[in-house]
This record gives structure tokens, sequence and C-alpha cells, in this order.
């Protein structure tokens, strides 16, 4: 592809914020130039006048979006989502990478699993698509896998995500050989002793709806026990989903004593409490559940002032009767690749982040986090996310990309979103 995008203002944390023009040939990045200066002579001499351009007037040019956690439900549940449409959707939310988590059918505990998955990706999908391998085979926590055969198969993380690793003892020599492989492990922290039967968060609406209820210890003591791990053995550690207040303390205390841990939370962590449970049912029934304003207010502190590193969708598709069940028994999840970066601009517009720390929270640091090569607009293939913040946006899953339905954001009324999405050195959205 070759294009020019014109007269954007270039957001690229720690590296640069101003107006630019990008120079793109071959679907690479060859240069960027302030924008109003005239084009200079490059290998091929002057733009021909029918260069295609793109103009971007009031909108910012980001290094392309990241999500680093998603169920892409395939191999195994078609049903649900497949790595194209999955895939379709994360470009119509200006991603243009994503990590999917292992607990497919089967799971992704082998190399030849997850080189399946990339060769599936480069088939049907428009971006990238990376695995996350499972720490133990059959996420059942008994024995690990091969790490070092699954980073030799693309893998770039591990993680048993749906299930904890209950036994500290394999918890402990699992950051202990992914340090020898330089993997992060990614913890799915709860316990699932003191989840017991519950489902949603513990607390009044719970007893109100006559629903067993999930303390917030359940996440907050695992959080607490794979930091001790991480900082015991050094490997690298990655907390999914943070809900709880209590959670984001410990991990902020950690990384004051140089602990290596990282955090993810997800929109709806920040946008929503167990209230919503009254309104949206299922569509709001999700694991860790969504919790009090206090936690919610908390989420938002540890975003601010970088606790947590980054917003990932954990993107969970279900089949409609799947969550037409009774509340006890319907799947966690919801949907979320194509709302994650509105709902995230809303934080940026009631003035809880800057522009330049949402961006890094959904690009630069999962990329970091992951050692993938994306997270910075420079000389390699665009992977560039262009944001209209003036973008009107109203949810409608009917519409969506995804196979499934499952969101609590239905009717909202959002402003901003992707206008230009461009993975690989390839247009895969545009709006209009």
């Amino acid at each position: 592809m070759d294009l020019l995008l014109t007269n954007g203002r270039v957001v690229d944390p720690g590296r640069m914020d101003g107006h630019m023009d990008i120079l793109i040939r071959q679907g690479r990045i060859e240069r960027l130039i302030p924008a109003g200066k005239n084009v200079p002579l490059g290998t091929h001499g002057k733009l021909p006048r029918d260069y295609p351009r793109i103009d971007l007037t009031d909108k910012i040019i980001a290094p392309g979006l990241i999500d680093m956690h998603v169920h892409l439900r395939e191999p195994g549940q078609t049903h649900k989502e497949t790595i194209k449409t999955g895939g379709r959707a994360a470009a119509h939310g200006g991603f243009v990478a994503v990590c999917c988590m292992p607990n497919s059918d089967p799971v992704n505990d082998t190399p030849e699993i997850s080189a399946w998955i990339q060769k599936r990706a480069c088939k049907h999908g428009c971006i990238s698509v990376f695995p996350c391998a499972a720490i133990t085979q059959g996420l059942r926590g008994e024995q690990l896998t091969d790490f070092k055969a699954l980073k030799l198969a693309g893998a770039v993380a591990l993680s048993d995500d749906g299930m904890p690793v209950m036994r500290s003892r394999m918890m402990r020599t699992a950051l202990e050989k992914a340090k020898s492989v330089d993997l992060p492990v990614i913890s799915h922290a709860e316990d699932l002793a003191l989840v017991a039967d519950g489902a949603m968060n513990e607390g009044r609406i719970a007893r109100e709806l006559g629903i067993p209820g999930i303390s917030n210890s359940a996440e907050s003591v695992m959080v607490k026990r794979d930091i001790d791990l991480s900082e015991k053995t050094g490997g690298r550690l990655h907390i999914a989903h943070v809900s709880t207040a209590e959670s984001v303390s410990a991990i902020r205390k950690a990384k004051s004593r140089g602990v290596r841990v990282t955090a993810e939370t997800a929109p709806h962590y920040f946008m929503l409490t167990h209230q919503a449970v009254k309104t949206s049912g299922t569509h709001a029934k999700m694991n860790p559940p969504l919790r009090s304003e206090k936690d919610r207010q908390a989420i938002i502190q540890g975003l601010a002032d970088g606790t947590l590193d980054a917003i990932a969708t954990d993107h969970a598709p279900h089949h409609v009767d799947e969550k037409r069940l009774p509340f006890v028994d319907a799947p966690n999840g919801i949907i979320g690749l194509e709302t994650a970066l509105p709902l995230g601009l809303r934080l940026v517009e009631r003035g809880h982040v800057e522009l330049v720390d949402l961006i890094r929270c959904m690009s630069t640091n999962p990329a970091r986090i992951l050692g993938i090569p994306s997270g910075l607009i420079s000389g390699e293939v665009a992977n560039i996310t262009v944001i209209d913040v003036n973008r009107a946006i109203h949810v409608q899953a009917q519409t969506f990309q995804s196979k499934s339905r499952n969101t609590p954001f239905e009717g909202w009324e959002l402003r901003g979103g992707p206008a230009l999405t461009i993975a690989n050195g390839h247009i895969v959205f545009q709006t209009g």
C-alpha cells in the first residue's frame, strides 16, 4: 500500500506529539513530515499528483492499538466467534493486533495449536493474532507445558486464563521456567475456594437479587500470592482483568519495591459497577465480577497513576442462547473489541486520564509487555490507528462484526472512536 496521511496530530507516547504527515510506501512508514511542509524527495523522487492521500485534519494518529487479552473461541467453539470474525471486530474497533487466550477446544497447550492459530490468522484474518499458550496441560494445573517449544511456535505469553493455577508450588515453578525463556506469565487471579458458588459481586445488590456473591478477596488473595512468587523468582508476572481496590493497592506497592509485575484492567471495570446486573442481567455477568463504586474509582486511579499498565477487553463472545440461561447458570463474559476505544475516550473526556496515557495503555504498553513489534510509529510496517474524537457512536450490537451480541453497553451513546485502522501495511477499516 502507498498512502500519504496528511494533517493529523501524531501522538506516539514518549516519542512525539505534533501535527505530521506520514508517508507510507509499500506498506511501510517511510518518513514523518511536519504538517504543511512540502513532501521531500524520497528514493523515488517527488510524489506524483495522483499519490493516494487521506486528510486527517482534527484526527489523532496513534500507534496501532493492541488488545492483549481476547477469546477468539477457535479452535472448537466457532458458533461463538472465529479468528476471522474476531479479527474483523478488532479492526473495526481500531486494533491492529490481539493476543488470544488458550482456553479454546482443544486448549492451546502444544506448539502445533499455537502454530495453527497463526496460520489460520494469516489465511482468514486481517490483523495480527498472537497466541497466549497454556501454563499447564489442559488448564488442569497438574503438569507444565513445554514453554520453550511454545515460544518457538510463536506464543508470546503463558496463562491458564479461565482457570487459576491453584497450587502455589506449580505457579512458582512456572514463573521460574518462564523466566528462563523470557515469557510473561499472565495470572488469572482467582481463589476457587473463596469463589465457591458465587456468581456476582458480594454485597447488597447480590442479596437483593438472591444471587450468591463473590468477595474481593477471591481476587486479591491470589494477586498478592502471585506477586510474592514473582518477587521470589524474578519471573515476569502480568495480572489479568484487575477489578478490586485491594488488587490495585497490592500492585502499586509491589511496583514500588521493584517487583516485575504489570497489570491490566478492562473497560467494564472502569465504566460499570454491580448495579449493572439489575439492568443488563447476564450481559453484566463476568469473571471477575463487576464490583462496587469504590472499586471502580480505584481502577480509574490505577490507570491514572500508571499502576495499571494496560486496558484489555477480555473479549468473551457467547451465543445468545447461552446468555439467556438463568443468571447463575449463564457463562461469564462480554464482547468488547468494538466498544473499548470509545469507552476509553470517555475517561479522557471526563479528565481522568490524558489522551497520551490512554494510547500508552492500549498500544505502547501491551506491545512492551508481550514483546511484539508494534506500539510505536516508526519505519517498520505500518500499524496505525486513527482516532476521530468527534465521531458519534450509538452502540448497536446487531451491527457488530463479532458473531456474538453479549454486551452491557447496548444503546449507549458514545463520542469518539476509530476512523481508520492500518494493520500490517493494509487498510483494514475506514469509516464511511
